[in-house]
């Protein structure tokens, strides 16, 4: 800008805003005009203000074909269905993987002379090491989709 002084020009920067939205009172509007009148550098941005609003607001937003809200639809029917099949699948896989360390494990269950906190333990730790199995897998399988790196030969 070519005004030396900073709080005029922020001045009538915010008058031109107030200007663009319609709240100059009377006498805000003639300190506006008065400060563009002053500064022609100033004038130049408030008329270039005054086109953009022009064209923003005669801009209207064009209504997506059949085609693209089909599209759009897919997939997100697509993502919600892959969603809900990963937690089937992880839930399936916990199920039948616990089922199976319960009964090779069942022996260890059954022995009356074990404490009853180290058979809780037990369960604790195979229920924790069959979903532990169960989240790395599925990450791996989701991870391969979308690793940058998998091309990358080293």
């Amino acid at each position: 800008m070519s005004s030396p002084n900073v709080q005029a020009d922020e001045r009538a920067r915010h008058l031109m805003m107030a200007a663009l939205d319609g709240e100059l009172s009377a006498a805000d509007r003639t300190e506006l005009d008065r400060l563009l009148e002053g500064d022609p550098a100033l004038a130049a941005e408030w008329r270039q203000l005054q086109r953009v609003r022009e064209v923003t607001r005669t801009m209207s937003m064009r209504e997506p074909s059949q085609e693209i809200w089909e599209g759009y639809w897919m997939g997100v029917y697509r993502r919600l269905e892959r969603g809900i099949a990963w937690i089937l699948v992880s839930v399936g896989a916990i199920v039948l993987l616990s089922w199976w360390a319960w009964e090779g494990l069942e022996k260890l269950w059954q022995d009356q002379a074990l404490p009853t906190f180290v058979r809780v333990g037990a369960l604790a730790l195979i229920a924790g090491v069959v979903i532990l199995a169960v989240s790395v897998v599925r990450e791996k399988v989701v991870l391969r989709k979308t690793d940058p790196y998998k091309d990358v030969i080293r």
